[in-house]
């Protein structure tokens, strides 16, 4: 493969995690407006006068996306010539770049014309799908099936289940987290795991409502990949790649609660917020793989059924 292309892939994935940081690092310092109500100008103007902390925050957010963006592109025309024969290329191509182009103009929107908090809770995510597609062009890139031997992975039925209805789940647990964001109720319950702010068990307003209801998504989906790593450890230490998998999914969810707990200990410090997004970004990026590993299965249990002619003749003369 061609080492600039992989380089580029490398730092295209990694310049993703810092859209996605960024624009939760524009959320939590409520720096969305840094800029006013110009876009992509700062104020009306190319070079700003008015210097800000919230300006240089989104204005440097709208330079990182945009920069990204061209690097998205550009992997994404490189991909499609050098592996476009691999079938998922050119539709996570065009993928990779569609949602990154359509985070930017909700978030154009967003600064002109204002968005409601539910609206603006899908910016994060849509920049999440373009990560997940840039992150599985790199790792088709480098060939990551053939070293994990995953090309001839057959998923049974009970793994797809939990791997479909993760990856669905955990993207409404990312939604219902940016929603706690843009809606200011990180801080609205003083403690955790519960929120007994007027010492009634039922949340008491909407924010409460928002804010407990994402600890409660995120409770469940602990549990929830808590009991599939347990069947791959049990059952599946034969295929390395959902063994594995399913371990640094365990590590990442766990690594997302603490973090989601110390933002209250903390009373919200940045740096823990934005390890509980980077947290998130990954986790999510792990169940994609997942997800392309399940649309192979079929073809893969279609190929042991029914070898190939020259893969029988050397049977045979074995």
């Amino acid at each position: 493969m061609n080492r600039s292309l992989k380089w580029l892939a490398v730092l295209t994935t990694i310049g993703m995690l810092f859209v996605l940081l960024g624009g939760a690092l524009v959320t939590k310092t409520d720096s969305g407006m840094g800029c006013g109500k110009s876009w992509p100008l700062c104020n009306g103007e190319f070079v700003p006068t008015d210097i800000t902390p919230e300006l240089v925050i989104e204005l440097a957010h709208r330079l990182v996306s945009g920069s990204v963006g061209i690097m998205v592109l550009i992997l994404s025309i490189g991909t499609w010539k050098a592996i476009g024969h691999i079938r998922e290329t050119k539709f996570l191509s065009v993928l990779s770049f569609f949602f990154l182009v359509l985070q930017a103009l909700i978030g154009a929107a967003a600064v002109v014309w204002g968005q409601s908090d539910f609206v603006l809770a899908l910016h994060f995510g849509i920049s999440l799908i373009s990560f997940a597609a840039v992150l599985l062009l790199t790792m088709l890139i480098f060939e990551v099936d053939k070293k994990f031997q995953a090309e001839k992975l057959v998923i049974d039925k009970r793994m797809k289940f939990h791997i479909i209805g993760l990856s669905v789940y955990s993207y409404m647990v990312v939604y219902s987290g940016a929603l706690v964001r843009h809606m200011n109720a990180s801080l609205v319950c003083k403690d955790w795991p519960l929120c007994t702010n007027g010492g009634s068990f039922l949340p008491a307003n909407i924010y409460e409502w928002v804010q407990m209801g994402h600890r409660a998504a995120a409770g469940f989906i602990f549990i929830w990949i808590a009991y599939v790593t347990y069947i791959a450890v049990k059952h599946y230490k034969h295929e390395r790649v959902l063994y594995w998998g399913w371990i640094i999914a365990m590590v990442l969810v766990s690594l997302q609660v603490i973090a989601g707990a110390l933002i209250i200990f903390t009373r919200l410090n940045l740096y823990i917020a934005l390890g509980h997004a980077f947290f998130i970004s990954v986790l999510f990026g792990v169940f994609s793989y997942f997800i392309l590993l399940v649309s192979r299965s079929k073809k893969n249990a279609a190929r042991v059924q029914n070898p190939k002619p020259v893969e029988l003749s050397q049977a045979t003369v074995k």
